[in-house]
């Protein structure tokens, strides 16, 4: 399951909140089945990927760092200016 999500935990430059909310997004999408329509824009659904987003970005913050990044390709981490 959710094959696709990026490891974030030790990258080179640090992991952004935009990457962490598309990864708790993904996630949310992948568990609920919902990939479209207006469900994406329900209350509970904006509220399961806030908490998702929240909890990851707690636990990256208390986990220790990595001994090695992971190998994360360019294209997977974009960046928009």
């Amino acid at each position: 399951m959710c094959r696709n999500i990026t490891t974030l935990r030790g990258l080179e430059p640090p992991v952004t909140t935009q990457e962490i909310e598309a990864a708790a997004l993904q996630f949310v999408r992948k568990v609920s089945g919902v990939s479209s329509g207006p469900l994406l824009d329900s209350t509970s659904f904006r509220a399961a990927v806030a908490g998702v987003a929240r909890v990851t970005e707690q636990l990256l913050g208390e986990l220790p760092p990595r001994q090695r990044p992971p190998r994360v390709t360019p294209a997977s981490r974009r960046h928009d200016a």
